[in-house]
């Protein structure tokens, strides 16, 4: 009898173990693959949209900048190509002030020779004296002109250097008052 109360006491613990585990069954098990809920921190959202909100107000900036940079770029380039079709006129300006000197010269030269001639034959003829005259008085205002054609060319040069020194020395000072400030 000993023995049966052994073994009924072993099979009534069994069949509590079973029991328990059966209620475990019954209660939902926790989903494995699913990440527990993260905890929300107030403080973190607002410093990460305060952050968030930089990065665009910092974008916005940078895009205005770049719209700025390609406005003045084209505003550059529109005025080399004024300064070059400006240089362009200059220099033929300057080719057809040479032409017309090159053609005083020839006269003058071609006169002086004839004045020479008759000269040297004791022929002195007021009219080829004139005529040196005209040519001489012609060939100077030719230089005169191939002079000034000469000086627009180099001041149609030196213009966008100068124009370029003054705007870098403007973003120079525009700069060095910014740090002061």
């Amino acid at each position: 009898m000993n023995e049966l109360d052994t073994l009924q006491g072993r099979i009534t613990a069994a069949l509590d173990r079973i029991a328990r585990g059966v209620e475990t069954l019954d209660a939902p098990l926790p989903p494995e693959d699913v990440a527990p809920e993260p905890e929300i921190d107030a403080e973190e959202v607002a410093r990460l949209r305060d952050a968030l909100e930089d990065e665009r107000r910092a974008k916005s900036g940078l895009e205005e900048r770049l719209r700025e940079f390609r406005e003045r770029g084209e505003r550059e380039m529109a005025e080399l190509r004024e300064q070059v079709a400006a240089s362009r006129e200059a220099l033929a300006q300057l080719d057809g002030d040479l032409g017309r000197m090159r053609r005083a010269y020839e006269t003058l030269r071609d006169t002086n020779e004839d004045l020479t001639r008759a000269l040297s034959e004791d022929l002195g003829d007021p009219h080829l004296i004139n005529q040196a005259m005209q040519a001489e008085l012609e060939a100077m205002r030719a230089a005169r002109a191939t002079e000034r054609a000469e000086c627009a060319a180099i001041l149609a040069a030196l213009d966008p250097l100068l124009a370029e020194a003054a705007i870098e020395a403007q973003s120079v000072t525009t700069h060095a008052n910014e740090e002061e400030a």
